[in-house]
């Protein structure tokens, strides 16, 4: 996961949101029932919180502030630099998207590259994958993997697989030195603030691309269609400059701004379409899953209408 620059604000106890350094103080007693609240200078406006039972874990790493705390209906949550990542309730709608998405349009990934993701749940999906040899973790901050190793086992246990291995690097940084290499690459971006800015950017988009072996297909964390038409708008079109195929895709998670998340989907080849799985999950599989289903990957590539027509004023085609 990338850093930006948000930071947690709690509310007070007459229920008003603050940001004085008091108040955030009270949010990370070991007891309390009060409040986190997330907001951006990417949803002006709004903000959204989560009660929060038991602070788990506070501290700085070397890149960025790290939270876990126990909420009172969503579980363990993850913060990062005041942003929620995970929560226990509702993590699947988004790892198994951006995750089955790109892996069941491929016919056989057997080399996987994951930027981010340090909790542990998109390398979780893509080991469900009996295909997969390999899978990359490239993760910048350490710290995040063994916070998420502790307080997160159900995504970070599959960490320790022998076919994982973890590389505690900037994502630009390795792919620029590890061309044609990946079957599918999945980005598990922050928002477009701060450092992270540059995961939104062209260049990060032509190393992506070429990474991938000529029949390579990555998955994007492409943000709300609520909230930021206009970045996905100038993103799409940026990814058809670059790759062959390019389709937009989404999941509905209620932890997150706006109660949606959007994917780019790209692929290095010429394909038919991005929206028809060429696999499906076996009966075992299925089972282990909690939102993907064949019948889920065409439909999250159906956009309504109003999203529909501002993608198309950049003549945008999945």
């Amino acid at each position: 996961m990338t850093t930006d620059d948000r930071h947690p604000q709690s509310s007070s106890s007459d229920g008003l949101y603050q940001d004085d350094d008091d108040e955030d103080k009270k949010l990370h007693n070991s007891n309390t029932s009060d409040w986190f609240t997330e907001r951006s200078v990417l949803w002006p406006g709004q903000a959204q919180s989560l009660q929060v039972e038991q602070v788990l874990f506070h501290q700085k790493s070397q890149f960025q502030d790290i939270l876990v705390f126990q909420s009172k209906t969503y579980g363990k949550v993850l913060v990062l630099d005041g942003v929620i990542q995970v929560t226990e309730r509702d993590e699947f709608a988004y790892q198994e998207m951006i995750v089955h998405l790109p892996m069941f349009s491929h016919h056989g990934p057997e080399q996987v590259l994951v930027i981010g993701g340090g909790d542990g749940g998109v390398v979780r999906e893509v080991l469900k994958h009996k295909s997969v040899r390999q899978v990359v973790l490239c993760e910048i901050d350490s710290m995040v993997v063994q916070v998420c190793k502790t307080y997160l086992p159900q995504l970070s246990a599959s960490l320790d697989d022998p076919r994982v291995k973890i590389e505690y690097l900037d994502g630009a940084e390795y792919l620029r030195n590890h061309p044609n290499t990946f079957d599918v690459i999945i980005t598990d971006s922050s928002d477009p603030v701060g450092p992270a800015d540059v995961l939104f950017q062209r260049p990060f988009y032509q190393s992506l691309h070429a990474a991938l072996k000529p029949d390579g297909i990555c998955a994007c964390q492409a943000e709300s269609m609520w909230l930021h038409m206009d970045l996905i708008r100038s993103l799409m079109q940026t990814c058809r400059s670059i790759f062959a195929s390019v389709a937009y895709a989404y999941t509905m998670i209620p932890s997150y701004p706006g109660g949606q998340i959007g994917f780019a989907i790209c692929s290095k080849s010429v394909r038919d379409s991005l929206t028809k799985p060429l696999r499906e999950p076996n009966a075992v599989t299925t089972q282990s899953l909690k939102y993907y289903c064949p019948e889920i990957h065409e439909a999250a590539f159906v956009l309504p209408l109003f999203a529909k027509r501002e993608l198309e004023k950049e003549d945008y085609s999945g």
